[in-house]
């Protein structure tokens, strides 16, 4: 195998990382729409925590491999139109999910918060934080965009 080899292998690893992060995060996601305690959501954030930090793993490593494979192939350049589709897809996705790790914090802080007054009954006010609206479409933004780029990565309109 060649270093070229190695670095597109890698640039797939980061992929599948991200892709697949970003389904377990999902189905943390679509789990905290039913917590309404404190221990439920607190329960859910421990899963969620490594879906994030895998996320961004995949997130950094696949735009990194991927333009360090762009400047190795001579048949690419960092300028193709496909390319930089892909690049300005990642933007997109990388600041709505950055947006939506920030907006899932927030009934984190308010169970940590009943949990450390003694409050462990369900509470309406949690439950609401949970099924955040702005949240959600962030993270569909977020995963439309990331299938956007494998698309682009498959079909390189334009290549």
């Amino acid at each position: 195998m060649s270093f070229e080899d190695w670095i597109f292998a890698l640039h797939l690893l980061m992929a599948a990382t991200l892709v697949g992060s970003l389904v377990m995060t999902w189905i943390v996601v679509v789990a905290s729409l039913s917590a309404q305690t404190p221990g439920a959501t607190l329960s859910l954030h421990r899963v969620a925590v490594v879906g994030t930090a895998t996320t961004l793993v995949g997130l950094v490593g696949a735009i990194a491999f991927g333009i360090w494979l762009t400047i190795l192939r001579d048949a690419f350049e960092l300028w193709d139109g496909w390319v930089i589709a892909a690049i300005a897809l990642w933007v997109v996705a990388t600041i709505a999910l950055l947006r939506s790790f920030a907006e899932y914090a927030k009934p984190v802080e308010h169970a940590k918060a009943l949990a450390a007054s003694g409050q462990n009954d369900a509470s309406a006010e949690l439950t609401a934080l949970n099924r955040s609206a702005t949240g959600l479409l962030l993270r569909a933004v977020a995963s439309a965009a990331i299938v956007l780029i494998v698309i682009d990565m498959i079909w390189k309109p334009g290549a």
